[in-house]
């Protein structure tokens, strides 16, 4: 019998499936009990029903990782914590490599496992074949092992929490759909059904395929699209044990699981099949779509390949359901930017199963706290774009995205489908002259840049290929001369009003109180002191001030400054960023080069370090900031965008005999990571204080005003960090490094990279990561340790430092002409040499 619709509520999940009800069961455990679910039609109708149930761990960061790892362990507690069976079982999984990219994919996730605690091993094919006798090895280079991986049945570990919710105290309501999400003044208000309206202050939208509509309908930006999904069950296989391993092959495109004493076979085709994108009935409940045999035929083929006994066992069942995907194959957790009180968990991009134990805890935290317990910006709302629930852009992307998560993960790549959406106004003009370009927040940003008739390099590799050469004489090019970057995707945020200045201060851990035309860079913090965001701060006028953030940071950062702003007094937030193109003009020479396009005084009295000043250049004006993330003198010019081509063109024409280059991002990484700059996202994040970054000088202990988390930075200030960002260089690694590479001390696994390249200045690796001792991370239990970065399986003599490695005194930000030999610290030049 159903129960009675409330009148109020203080948590409502809106959706029925294996998220939502994981979310009710967490929410009773934190000692919620006045906790309602809404369920459209039946309990797990939508994608739950009908998914693999396959568990897998390894993720591409931590956090992601910890979700996963959370979720199995659960999974393997939750019958006995509720009382219903689940179906879980610890059988382990394979991934086969066939190809030397898949191989060396495999074993650097197998070394990025080891960073976020978890055991993958690369065993041989012959071992492959003892585990899985049904497979094929004769063309298999090696495979991943992960033992603690498994299998679940969806509907009943969906029935689990479910039943765990209940306990708790939750009600769920089946047969009642949720037609409308109501708000009062930028708050949630209540959720209206067809039996009435129940108050309440927290909502999270569970709502699978649907969510995007849902959202839409409050001008809120939750980009998912469904895609047809298909696998086959072939009829019984005699003495096949319920503990088979999982198995991928990803070159394949295939996975397959026992079930039942039978073999389940699902894809993830080179090129899905959007559906749904004129919206998705609200009946479409426990159905299926047509099936589509001669789209999934080479996939079966390559399987049958793999294991030929499927050649001789007919197909008990060939089956097509909707789920859902992403535009960057990430999930979709956290808060609406511009309504209080709304959640979102979705887009799981079938991984929903194997995520649902961590996604469901992540959420109940962050929902009962107001903020995520741990740094979850990969799986952050906030950081799509307004244009992305445009359904044209995401059907054409989510054709691609269902082939992407098993393509190889190779550095620097970005989705080939749906590009073009926000450009510069210098596109074409970079394009003709051989930029090739990446995908950011919906941006096409250079890269690097190559031969104008060369063909666009959209899958970097793991070696030093055509793009390490590029971008490393862009590196150089910096490091000796003069360099063009287009960094137009940067967002502008316009702050402005009689109580801008104590409204900035109240946010920002360093002193914004400076004259008109000069520029702060700063933190600005959460209550626990983790870093929301760092930004540059440029005083505009007495009452203005620029705010300039990176693309990726748009909506969060507008989102934070719009939040604070309600309580400020007279403040105003814009986002002006359409308004403004950017160019760097970085390099030893970037001085000679703006004085030729310039009549501006850009010497250093006149136009000092961290100065913004509008001047004159070609046709044109600029708002020039004296600033740098390369290590170099340079400065950002910060130009009308109806006037930027004149500008470009100006620079182009004036460098032709200075051997003005352009240059991408990638040699801006490589740059930055030399040079010691922090990257927010990646060295650091909400869950990281400055101090623990390494980013002390930031804080202005003694300005007048408090700061929001100074009382956690007081607590800090008087101790050793146990856990510290620090420098990292391999001088002797032949394999490159992008990040997640496990760090070893004493042979002690003490940390990961957050970020690394190739420093072409210093001539080895280069990275930064926290390192972790419980006694403090100090330099002299740096220097008294023995340092190995793990690359690909293999450990690397590596040093470490709490200092940049190359010019730690900024003498050529200050324009000096120094010798970038003489730069580079003594420590690594030993450390290279011996090399």
């Amino acid at each position: 019998m159903q129960s009675k619709l409330p009148s109020h509520a203080e948590y409502v999940i809106v959706g029925g499936g294996i998220i939502g009800l994981s979310i009710a069961y967490h929410l009773t455990r934190l000692g919620h009990r006045d906790v309602l679910l809404l369920e459209r039609d039946r309990l797990t109708c939508g994608t739950t029903w009908h998914a693999a149930g396959l568990v897998t761990q390894l993720r591409a960061n931590e956090n992601m990782a910890k979700l996963a790892q959370y979720t199995a362990e659960l999974f393997q507690e939750l019958e006995r914590l509720t009382g219903q069976a689940t179906g879980f079982r610890q059988c382990g999984s394979i991934t086969v490599a066939a190809t030397p990219a898949r191989l060396e994919e495999l074993k650097r996730g197998a070394s990025m496992g080891r960073s976020f605690g978890l055991d993958v091993e690369i065993i041989d094919a012959a071992e492959a074949a003892r585990r899985v006798p049904l497979l094929d090895v004769a063309d298999v280079l090696g495979a991943a092992w992960i033992a603690s991986d498994g299998k679940t049945n969806p509907v009943d570990t969906a029935r689990a929490f479910a039943a765990g919710a209940r306990q708790g105290g939750a009600k769920i309501l089946e047969l009642t759909p949720v037609t409308r999400i109501l708000t009062e003044a930028e708050r949630i208000a209540g959720v209206e059904t067809a039996e009435g309206v129940v108050r309440t202050e927290k909502v999270v939208i569970c709502a699978g395929m649907w969510s995007r509509a849902l959202a839409a309908d409050l001008n809120w930006t939750v980009p998912l699209h469904a895609a047809e999904h298909f696998y086959v069950l072939t009829e019984s296989i005699a003495g096949l044990s319920p503990d088979t391993p999982t198995v991928r092959d990803l070159d394949a495109c295939f996975y397959a699981k026992e079930d039942a004493g039978k073999m389940l076979v699902g894809f993830f085709e080179l090129n899905g099949k959007p559906w749904g994108m004129e919206g998705i009935p609200r009946e479409f409940s426990f159905d299926s779509l047509p099936d589509d045999f001669e789209h999934i035929e080479p996939y079966l083929a390559g399987a049958m390949k793999r294991m030929p006994a499927l050649e001789n066992l007919g197909l008990q069942l060939s089956f097509n359901g909707p789920e859902s995907f992403t535009p960057d194959n990430r999930f979709l957790l956290g808060p609406a930017p511009d309504i209080a009180g709304l959640y979102v968990a979705s887009g799981f991009n079938s991984c929903g199963i194997e995520s649902s134990g961590g996604a469901g805890k992540v959420m109940a935290e962050w929902m009962s706290t107001g903020v995520p317990a741990n740094d979850y910006w990969e799986m952050d709302v906030r950081r799509a774009m307004p244009f992305q629930r445009n359904r044209r852009y995401l059907r054409d992307r989510t054709g691609e995205a269902v082939g992407l998560l098993y393509a190889l993960h190779r550095p620097h790549k970005s989705p080939a489908t749906a590009r073009n959406v926000r450009v510069s106004p210098l596109h074409d003009r970079l394009a003709a002259a051989g930029a090739k370009f990446g995908e950011a927040a919906g941006w096409e940003r250079v890269q690097w840049f190559g031969a104008p008739d060369a063909p666009v390099h959209a899958h970097a590799t793991f070696a030093r290929d055509d793009w390490f050469k590029a971008s490393g004489a862009e590196h150089a090019a910096t490091r000796s001369g003069v360099t063009l970057f287009d960094q137009t995707s940067f967002a502008h945020l316009l702050v402005q009003g009689r109580d801008a200045l104590a409204f900035l201060q109240r946010l920002s851990t360093n002193d914004v109180d400076v004259p008109v035309g000069r520029i702060v860079y700063t933190p600005w913090l959460n209550e626990r002191g983790g870093m929301e965001s760092d930004v540059t701060i440029a005083r505009t006028g007495d009452g203005e001030f620029l705010v300039v953030t990176a693309a990726v940071q748009r909506i969060r950062d507008l989102a934070w400054l719009r939040m604070h702003a309600k309580g400020a007094g007279h403040v105003f937030v814009t986002d002006v960023s359409s308004g403004y193109a950017c160019l760097s003009v970085m390099g030893p020479r970037s001085r000679e080069l703006l004085i030729r396009v310039s009549p501006a005084d850009f010497s250093d009295a006149a136009f000092p370090f961290a100065t913004a000043r509008e001047i004159e250049i070609g046709y044109g004006m600029a708002l020039a900031f004296r600033m740098t993330f390369v290590g170099e003198l340079g400065w950002e010019l910060h130009i009308p965008t109806e006037q930027a081509l004149s500008v470009y063109d100006a620079l182009i024409a004036a460098g032709r005999d200075l051997d003005l280059r352009q240059a991408g991002y990638v040699a801006l990484n490589t740059l930055r990571l030399e040079a010691g700059y922090r990257d927010w996202g990646a060295d650091v994040s909400d869950e990281d204080s400055p101090l623990e970054a390494g980013l002390g000088f930031t804080i202005a202990w003694n300005k007048g005003e408090d700061f929001i988390g100074r009382a956690v930075l007081e607590s800090q200030r008087a101790h050793i960090p146990r856990r510290r960002l620090v420098q990292l260089a391999a001088p002797r690694a032949a394999p490159l490094m992008f990040g997640t590479e496990p760090v070893w001390r004493n042979g002690s696994l003490v940390g990961y990279l957050r970020s690394a390249g190739f420093g072409h200045t210093l001539d080895c690796g280069v990275g930064m990561g926290y390192l972790h001792c419980e006694s403090g991370v100090s330099a002299e239990w740096l220097s008294k340790g023995s340092f190995e970065i793990e690359i690909a399986g293999e450990r690397h003599a590596a040093i470490a430092s709490v200092r940049a490695f190359y010019d730690l005194n900024r003498t050529r930000v200050k324009g000096e002409r120094s010798n970038v030999e003489d730069l580079i610290a003594p420590e690594l030049i030993q450390a290279r040499s011996k090399a």
